[in-house]
């Protein structure tokens, strides 16, 4: 109402010079028109011409000094900017979308949608309607549509079409039951050579570290793998496929400790390291976090350092494929901890070559 009594008020101004100079009046609503059309190009040389409201009102408010016949070559409104802006008013008008976000099926929460990419991604051959069964035996009952629509816009095809699993998908499912082997070696302080043998589960990483010798026999080789498995037996799990490369210190002894209990030795190719990777890897740990930075004096100083740093390792030290969580730990993320009063305590290991880290109970 302000601005339609402020546009007659200006329009009457300006139609006073009108009734006593018509024609000089026309002549300089003209100049007025183009020197702002040309404040406009002005402002605009690098964009396409747009009028903002303001203007719009000047070229409105001046229209009425100038004879409609000498509108064309002065305004650059044609009648398709007419028709054009009184479609838009006439959509403003009728607009509804406001009122249309209340009505209907509530959208589906973030944290449901993210759930059910999840079960998606970790399961290939569930379809819709097996993942709304897992959502309703979680507490969340939903229609087996809206689970489509989830991996329908997410761009995950339906099972059974869906894509296979990954390779570190297939790789992970296969590792339970796979036990790497390989020796390695260390010097003493003065010189002497010690060999030590390490084996590495693949499903948890669990690293086992046998006592340190100077004399790696096939018969000391044998006696190893026969309290590795017995430490497995009681524990409960069982060996699907020990792998080891081709020294001669394997015997046929050595692998009969695994075939007795079902398992099939693998063998790596010859100068083949890769083959055995995570075990390299393992040594390579050992190494830089352990017996770089400890003197071994004698065989059993190295066999107290190997149990004191393989406690440690699968107790305490985080790993990625485990989600930051040691080897003996459940697979779980640990609750998250208020650090306010709280005392943090430090254990020293291998002499405070290594730290730990705990909050005091």
């Amino acid at each position: 109402m302000i601005v339609s009594l402020l546009y007659r008020a200006v329009r009457g101004l300006l139609s006073l010079p009108e009734l006593l100079l018509r024609r000089e009046a026309s002549v300089q609503a003209e100049v007025l028109v183009l020197r702002h059309e040309n404040a406009v190009l002005r402002r605009q040389l690098t964009s396409p011409v747009r009028y903002e409201p303001a203007d719009r009102f000047c070229f409105s408010a001046l229209s009425s000094l100038i004879p409609r016949h000498r509108w064309a070559r002065v305004f650059p409104v044609t009648p398709g900017t007419v028709l054009a802006r009184h479609r838009r008013l006439i959509a403003r008008k009728w607009d509804y979308s406001a009122r249309r976000k209340c009505v209907g099926r509530p959208p589906s929460s973030a944290a449901l949608k993210k759930l059910v990419l999840r079960l998606a991604a970790q399961n290939p051959r569930w379809g819709h309607r097996r993942i709304q069964g897992e959502l309703a035996r979680l507490g969340h009952p939903v229609a087996s549509g809206t689970v489509w629509n989830v991996l329908h816009a997410a761009g995950i095809d339906m099972a059974p079409r869906r894509h296979g699993p990954s390779w570190t998908q297939f790789l992970t499912a296969q590792a339970e039951g796979i036990v790497a082997a390989d020796f390695f070696h260390l010097d003493t302080a003065l010189g002497q050579r010690l060999y030590a043998m390490a084996f590495l589960e693949h499903g948890n990483r669990r690293l086992h570290l046998a006592p340190a010798t100077a004399h790696p026999t096939g018969q000391w080789a044998v006696q190893q793998a026969r309290e590795f498995t017995t430490t497995l037996a009681q524990r409960g799990d069982r060996i699907r496929f020990p792998l080891r490369d081709r020294d001669t210190k394997y015997t046929a002894s050595f692998d009969a400790v695994f075939t007795a209990d079902d398992a099939d030795v693998l063998l790596s190719a010859p100068r083949a390291p890769k083959m055995n990777a995570h075990c390299e890897r393992v040594i390579g740990t050992v190494r830089r976090e352990a017996l770089d930075h400890v003197l071994i004096t004698n065989t059993s100083h190295a066999t107290k350092v190997l149990a004191e740093f393989g406690d440690h390792y699968n107790r305490h030290r985080p790993h990625r494929s485990r989600g930051q969580l040691p080897p003996d730990a459940p697979q779980q993320t640990p609750p998250a901890i208020n650090i306010q009063n709280r005392r943090l305590l430090r254990t020293r290991v291998l002499g405070g070559a290594i730290n730990e880290y705990r909050y005091a109970a």
